[in-house]
């Protein structure tokens, strides 16, 4: 029987090794660390989202700040509703929260983790832990995988390792190219005198611009100990991922708390001006914002939250709505979000046939996950792209 030697035992890998034909193959699963499936148990805060509730390709593809284009042909093959179904065939029933993000409805990424463990038992798939790959030498039809645990034969490779730098040289060296790492999905640190004392303040829909950059997006904003969090935040942090390394995280925002154009906002101050002359200021609920954040901003604004509405001059309401909506901050570095590390660079994906995953210059030799210049905003969509290239490549695998 030939031999598919699986290197890296996580979402890609398994997902691949739970759909081959275990009657074609001899199937074995290298993984480095103790554990297999080390970011599926964390993702989602133990909840594991699976995927995103988005069922037209070309949509979906426009959460990749890496690897749209490419990823295309690969979703109308099998996307989230397929994933969705794989799960429900397994008697795992999923979720679809109101942001249609996609968890398991026992709450527990144990339940995906052992769905997987007992695809591969049932495929007599052998797992080995603690197995780290040293080189990967390619003699005649076969390569020979050498490890610490010893030397494997292989007939076919699924290299699904992830986005580690070791890695990337053992595929390097192999002949592939690879685009420089640099972290994707991340906070920004600002200190500054408006966000003091406010973290876990939050803002349903904010703007979010780096003028540097050109470049906008707006969703829910946080206020954090370090700085500023949130969907607007992580979004930008990933479509901008390469540019901002070269900035070296330093770099100009400009923020827009009430995604309100500054005129209409001037307008709708001047109305409540208008309808509540003798209220505080301090007390007036004009935008939809938090007392406490409202007080902030008077403050930072060098307005007297007693003085009365009527009183606010033409020139405090300009440094208000200032202050709101074009509130310009430092950004001084950036924090991990969460555990959901994910980084842009990897593969160069013009190496890679995207009809099966295969490499284009290695024969029998298929690439998936993280190890590719691949990554998406948060969501469970990163997940989902391992999923559909571990589908592809066991499909290839399977009719071989």
């Amino acid at each position: 029987m030939k031999q598919i030697i699986i290197i890296g035992g996580g979402a890609a890998g398994f997902f691949c090794a739970s759909n081959l034909d275990e009657k074609k193959y001899t199937i074995t699963i290298l993984e480095q660390n103790s554990d297999v499936l080390q970011k599926v148990k964390i993702s989602g805060g133990g909840r594991c989202n699976v995927t995103h509730a988005c069922f037209d390709p070309r949509e979906l593809v426009q959460f990749y700040p890496r690897g749209n284009k490419e990823l295309l042909s690969v979703f109308t093959k099998f996307q989230p509703g397929d994933t969705m179904e794989w799960f429900d065939q397994r008697n795992v029933p999923l979720k679809i929260e109101n942001d249609n993000r996609t968890f398991p409805e026992s709450n527990s990424s144990q339940t995906i983790i052992n769905t997987f463990l007992n695809e591969t038992q049932k495929k007599n798939v052998s797992v080995k832990t603690k197995c780290t790959v040293k080189e990967i030498e390619k003699q005649d039809e076969k390569y020979i995988v050498k490890t610490n645990s010893g030397d494997f034969e292989a007939d076919y490779i699924v290299y699904a390792t992830g986005s580690s730098p070791k890695s990337l040289k053992i595929i390097e060296t192999l002949g592939h190219k690879i685009i420089d790492l640099v972290p994707s999905l991340f906070t920004f640190n600002i200190k500054d005198e408006l966000l003091k004392d406010l973290p876990g303040t939050s803002f349903e829909n904010a703007g979010i611009s780096i003028p540097k950059l050109k470049t906008e997006e707006s969703g829910p904003l946080l206020i954090t100990h370090w700085g500023l969090s949130g969907p607007a935040v992580l979004k930008i942090s990933a479509w901008e991922a390469i540019s901002l390394a070269k900035l070296k995280y330093n770099f100009e925002i400009e923020v827009n708390f009430i995604s309100i154009e500054i005129d209409e906002a001037e307008e709708i101050f001047h109305n409540f001006k208008q309808s509540n002359p003798k209220k505080t200021i301090g007390q007036s609920k004009i935008f939809d914002i938090t007392n406490r954040f409202w007080q902030k901003i008077l403050e930072i604004s060098k307005v007297d939250l007693n003085k009365q509405v009527a009183n606010i001059s033409g020139k405090e309401m300009q440094k208000i709505l200032e202050n709101l909506c074009r509130k310009k901050f430092q950004v001084t570095g950036k924090s991990t979000f969460k555990d959901e590390f994910v980084t842009a660079g990897g593969v160069d994906l013009k190496e890679i046939n995207f009809k099966n995953m295969s490499s284009k210059l290695l024969p029998n030799f298929y690439i998936a996950g993280e190890v590719l210049n691949i990554d998406a905003v948060t969501g469970g969509f990163n997940f989902q792209a391992c999923w559909s290239e571990g589908w592809l490549i066991a499909q290839d695998l399977n009719s071989l």
